[in-house]
């Protein structure tokens, strides 16, 4: 479905070539303030604004608040956002239908629609669609508390940690018509002990949720992630110094037992490479009948990490304003 959230709760729509994208917040309290300038810092985070490696794709990305606001601040009812797609080329994808791209969402979108699906840029399976998360991001920062900060960054791209070198691994890609993945780390500092609803809305499975939800995300781990399976346990504990909860060590990934700690929330999420490529493929063709040399053209990141660390915030901060207390 196209909907998240108990107290705080989302619904996007759109496609990546239609005429907007938008998204629907209920649960914003009345009497907060907000405005365009509130969107702009996140959400030029994520445009691409002709950076290496990205999109040459330009969206202006300016939020209209059409409902749920009257004279700057919030009213309580249903928040409405949307965003006009402007810079589309819809003519781009008309080769591509029905040989449909390695990797992508083209050829299960085509069968879970009964072929009734936007094929134009991935339609509503597209990256396009991180714009309405964004979005929905910056309003649930706006109601954690003011303690709450967050430092979001590329750890990673093509295996590599340096990040004087990401420029050049990812031109090297996109050089070849290929592409390559990334991990993006989020922390997140200040959060209250306790916010989380185990069993099943436990703190890590709401933000996990939230984050397999952006397309091209693969792995999630907190803390130590998958490293804790090959540490013993007095590595991987994480003694308690005071009465606040601090802790000597963060392999844990400020939550336990479901429910965060009080320390430093720390999330990894692991981007595949861009599956829209150049270089040539052979790959089933649904109209022949046959497999056939496919080169994808359009416009597309080389690498999705770059511009998904202000979707893998957005997530972490819709999570937590859910499940604030």
């Amino acid at each position: 479905m196209n909907r998240f959230g108990t107290q705080f709760r989302l619904a996007l729509w759109g496609e990546s070539h239609g005429p907007q994208i938008g998204l629907t917040i209920d649960g914003v309290p009345a009497g907060m303030a907000l405005s365009a300038d509130d969107f702009a810092a996140d959400l030029a985070r994520r445009r691409s604004c002709g950076a290496a490696g990205t999109t040459p794709r330009q969206e202006k990305d300016e939020p209209q608040i059409v409902a749920g606001i009257y004279k700057g601040y919030t009213t309580g009812a249903p928040l409405t956002l949307v965003f006009a797609n402007s810079d589309t080329r819809p003519d781009d994808y008309e080769a591509l239908t029905g040989h449909d791209r390695p990797s992508h969402a083209d050829r299960v979108a085509w069968e879970r629609s009964g072929g009734f699906n936007d094929p134009r840029g991935g339609g509503h399976f597209s990256g396009r669609l991180t714009l309405a998360l964004v979005a929905a991001g910056a309003v649930a920062k706006k109601l954690l508390p003011e303690t709450v900060r967050f430092a979001t960054h590329v750890a990673e791209i093509g295996g590599c940690t340096d990040p004087a070198r990401f420029g050049e691994i990812v031109r090297a890609a996109a050089a070849h018509g290929d592409s390559v993945g990334g991990i993006v780390e989020c922390r997140a500092e200040g959060i209250p002990a306790g916010w989380g609803e185990p069993f099943f809305d436990s703190a890590e499975s709401l933000t996990a949720h939230l984050l397999f939800a952006i397309p091209g995300v693969k792995g999630v781990e907190f803390g130590s992630g998958f490293a804790a399976a090959r540490m013993r346990g007095s590595e991987h504990n994480d003694p308690i110094l005071d009465a606040a909860g601090r802790t000597a060590t963060n392999h844990a990934g400020g939550i336990v037992g479901g429910l965060t700690n009080g320390n430093e929330l720390v999330v990894r999420a692991a981007f595949k490479p861009t599956a829209s490529i150049a270089r040539e493929q052979t790959t089933y063709n649904r109209t022949t009948g046959r497999t056939e040399p496919l080169a994808i053209g359009g416009r597309h990141d080389a690498c999705i990490a770059l511009r998904g660390a202000a979707a893998v915030e957005a997530a972490v901060a819709i999570a937590l304003a859910d499940l604030r207390r």
